[in-house]
């Protein structure tokens, strides 16, 4: 893709009214700026989704076996106590 590539989107008076208030309140220089940042916004947002939904993936994944080694070792918690 060439830098600088010209593109035209086509927005809804109230989408539009929504990029020129938060072109007003980021004091952004233009509404491309306002459209970027929620781009790179969103890209974000989503990027952490997909991490959040990978660890919970894998700890549940892992739960069954820790559970498990667990109640394999409950007997010894209190092994040697009785000398005391």
């Amino acid at each position: 893709m060439k830098s600088n590539t010209k593109s035209s989107i086509t927005l809804p008076p109230e989408e539009l009214e929504l990029v020129l208030e938060l072109k007003a309140q980021l004091h952004a220089k233009s509404n491309v700026e306002v459209v970027r940042r929620g781009l790179r916004l969103l890209k974000e947002v989503t990027n952490r989704e997909a991490l959040r939904q990978a660890y919970k993936r894998d700890s549940l994944a892992v739960r069954g076996s820790l559970e498990k080694e667990i109640a394999e070792l409950d007997s010894l918690v209190a092994e040697g106590l009785e000398d005391w």
